[in-house]
C-alpha cells in the first residue's frame, strides 16, 4: 500500500476589506483536501483604528477575522510549502506583508526558508490595477529565500477564467465584485499545484 508523504502549506495573507481573506479560505480548503496539514495565518495590521473605522468593509473584515492567528516566522519554518496573499499597492505588495516578510531575516539567515515550494496571490480594484507586477515583486523575496516558485500556469482550464499564470487574482471593481466562481476556482487550482508539488518535492 502506498501511503502520501504528509505536508505542511501555510496559507499566510494581509486583507483591508475581506477579498484576500476569501481567497485564503478558498485556498485552506482546497489544501485540506488535497490531504495536507494547513495553517491560515494573518499578518498584522499596522493601520491605526481611526483609518479602519472610515471604511465599513474594512472595519467588518476586521471583526469577522479577529479569530485567525497573526503569523509568526515558525508558520514559515513549519510549513513544507507556502501561498502569501496580498492586494496591490500601487503595484507592489501591501505594506502589512513587507513589514512581516522583514522580521524573517533570522530564521532565513539560518537557511530555514529554503528549499520549500512557494506561490502567491492578489487582488485589485481596478482591471489593470497591478496584478501580475504585485506577484511578480512577491517573488523576488522568494528567490531570495531559496524557494521553489510553483505558478499555477495555465495549467487547468479553470486557469484561463482569472486569465493570471502567475497566481490568482481577482478584480474585485471597487470593492462591489465579491469573490466569485471564476476566483473560486483558480484559487483551488493553485492550492491543489501547491500541494501536489510540495509533496513530490518533499517525497524526493
Amino acid at each position: 500500500m502506498v501511503t502520501m508523504e504528509q505536508v505542511n502549506i501555510a496559507v499566510v495573507y494581509y486583507s483591508a476589506t475581506g477579498t484576500i481573506a476569501e481567497m485564503a479560505r478558498e485556498m485552506t480548503v482546497a489544501a485540506e483536501k488535497a490531504g495536507a496539514d494547513v495553517r491560515l495565518r494573518k499578518v498584522p495590521e499596522l493601520a491605526p483604528a481611526s483609518a479602519i473605522d472610515t471604511n465599513p468593509a474594512w472595519a467588518e473584515n476586521a471583526e469577522a477575522t479577529a479569530d485567525v492567528p497573526l503569523a509568526t516566522a515558525d508558520d514559515l519554518v513549519w510549513a513544507d510549502g507556502v501561498l502569501l496573499g496580498s492586494p496591490t499597492r500601487f503595484g507592489n505588495i501591501s505594506a502589512q506583508l513587507k513589514q512581516f516578510l522583514d522580521t524573517l531575516g533570522p530564521v532565513w539567515h539560518q537557511g530555514l526558508l529554503a528549499d520549500k515550494v512557494y506561490s502567491g496571490f492578489t487582488s485589485t480594484g481596478t482591471a489593470h490595477g497591478g496584478q501580475e507586477s504585485t506577484l511578480l515583486a512577491l517573488s523576488n523575496t522568494f528567490h531570495h529565500f531559496g524557494g521553489i516558485i510553483v505558478p499555477p500556469g495555465y495549467t487547468d482550464p479553470a486557469k484561463f477564467g482569472d486569465g493570471n499564470p502567475y497566481g490568482t487574482s481577482h478584480f474585485d471593481q471597487g470593492g462591489t465584485a465579491p469573490v466569485g466562481d471564476v476566483t473560486r476556482a483558480a484559487a483551488r487550482v493553485q492550492a491543489e499545484r501547491v500541494v501536489r508539488f510540495t509533496r513530490a518535492i518533499k517525497d524526493a
